[in-house]
């Protein structure tokens, strides 16, 4: 992908987190969509990264290439997350994405495919349903709860954790699953703004879960990124 070849034994840094049994998880979330620059709902429909979207993949790639080597790369099903992964993974010289399904964006019922402008209007009980603080509240037209988007999302991320103890690994997913594993860890009311090739740092061991750095866009510096992010706690 045009990538400048890299001598990982110089350019690698390994973390002392092996020796303390300390499993460092590198959440990101996809590059820039079509759809998210166009205000569109997503949920688990596909929307290939635009442009920006596939620098943002490069500037993410280049970073995360100079930072403490990763075991292994996982990904959402989802092409937007399983392109941004690839581009990582690449760069990190791991031979592959491992595609995990639980890790993809909450099925929002009928709200996908919508403009965020005409939700209300156009589907007003799973727009409410999708802001109610009822967690266990499905959304209209096959969406998930919040609750059930948290049970699926953080037993993916434990598992991926407790097979890798001791190591690094990038987990590549979205927005709506990032702000569930924000929540669940922080005990937080409001996750703010989730953006687009942001990068997010949370540590495991012994059963317990600790946010190391969130929110990171300092890489996206000369490429840019949409202010208005994911903020599944504010309506549009």
């Amino acid at each position: 992908m045009g990538h400048e070849c890299i001598d990982a034994s110089k350019e690698f840094k390994f973390s002392d987190d092996v020796k303390s049994g300390v499993t460092k998880i590198v959440l990101v979330r996809h590059g820039e969509t079509t759809w998210n620059a166009a205000g569109r709902i997503q949920g688990q429909m596909e929307s290939d990264l635009n442009e920006i979207g596939q620098k943002q993949a490069v500037a993410i790639a280049d970073r995360l290439g100079k930072e403490e080597r990763p075991v292994a790369v996982y990904s959402s099903d989802l092409k937007r997350a399983k392109d941004t992964a690839l581009m990582i993974a690449e760069t990190c010289f791991c031979p592959e994405v491992i595609e995990v399904p639980d890790l993809k964006e909450r099925h929002v019922g009928s709200l996908q495919g919508l403009y965020w402008t005409e939700g209300a209007e156009k589907e007003p009980e799973a727009y409410s349903a999708f802001f109610s603080s009822q967690n266990d509240l499905e959304i209209p037209g096959g969406g998930e709860s919040f609750d059930q988007l948290c049970e699926r999302s953080m037993n993916a991320l434990e598992q991926i954790a407790k097979k890798h103890k001791g190591e690094r690994v990038i987990v590549v997913t979205h927005g709506g699953v990032l702000r569930a594993i924000y929540l669940m860890i922080s005990k937080a009311s409001s996750a703010g703004k989730l953006l687009n090739a942001s990068v997010n740092v949370v540590h495991y061991s012994e059963e317990n879960w600790i946010i190391d750095s969130w929110s990171d866009v300092s890489h996206l510096s000369s490429v840019g990124f949409l202010q208005r992010g994911f903020d599944g706690d504010a309506k549009p």
